[in-house]
């Protein structure tokens, strides 16, 4: 098991008083499994990522990630993409993939020679020296995505991380990230508000309730490495598209 939730429950003191972001949620990931999340605006998504990667505590219930239920152990174990690409625009598209490898203690050299070796991959080969700005978005992804495998993480959380793009480069990246993540031996949670991108990239997806979130049903995803177009108008993709947004209802 790489992830272990159980009786979740996480409150923020506001102005207005206190307020529940998540209550009794119990979820568990296998490890090298693909989850997604997905619920109404609000119920806590990113809060839950927040509180996996040991960022946040909760107020109650246990949460473990490969044994681990400290904060700083669950750390050890997850690199946690956020939806803004977050690069630094003084550095360039390698020197920006590189600096997990950096903040983990290794020399700036070979920490870009590790990044460049992902680059021919990711489609990013020839932009190495390229500035933030130079980039499009489905790049700038790209680069946020291999600084986040470069962390060397098992347990990777990913959250919407295409929610900016339009939906061309958003559809061609969901492709590219199933391809990029069927050589990767990682454990996926992703939070996406897109039914359709949960089902297609993930093994399974956990629809939450509204504030305080909760684990409202599972429905299974697309089999990994399909061809996108046909898999998301299929009718047993269809179907469950339906399931889950009936849950989400």
């Amino acid at each position: 098991m790489a992830v272990r939730i159980a009786g979740a429950r996480k409150t923020f003191s506001t102005p207005r008083g206190e307020l529940t972001a998540l209550d009794g949620l119990t979820l568990s990931v296998l490890a090298g499994e693909r989850i997604g999340l997905v619920g109404p605006s609000g119920c806590g998504k990113s809060t839950l990522l927040e509180l996996i990667a040991g960022l946040e505590e909760a107020n109650a219930g246990s949460i473990a990630v490969h044994g681990e239920e400290t904060a700083a152990g669950r750390l050890r174990s997850c690199a946690l993409m956020p939806q803004r690409d977050g690069l630094l625009p003084w550095r360039s598209a390698l020197d920006n993939a590189a600096l997990a490898r950096e903040l983990a203690g290794e020399r700036r050299a070979r920490a870009r020679a590790d990044a460049a070796e992902l680059f021919g991959r990711f489609g990013l080969a020839g932009f190495e020296q390229a500035r933030p700005y130079e980039l499009s978005g489905g790049m700038r992804q790209r680069v946020a995505f291999a600084r986040t495998m470069l962390a060397g993480k098992p347990v990777l959380l990913l959250d919407e991380p295409f929610a900016a793009l339009d939906a061309i480069t958003r559809a061609e990246m969901q492709e590219w990230l199933d391809r990029t993540l069927a050589d990767e031996a990682r454990t996926v949670v992703l939070v996406t508000h897109d039914v359709e991108e949960a089902l297609y990239l993930c093994d399974r997806v956990a629809v939450l309730t509204a504030r305080p979130g909760s684990v409202r049903a599972y429905v299974d995803g697309a089999p990994a490495g399909a061809d996108r177009t046909r898999t998301v108008t299929s009718p047993e993709f269809t179907e469950r598209k339906q399931r889950a947004l009936e849950a989400l209802r």
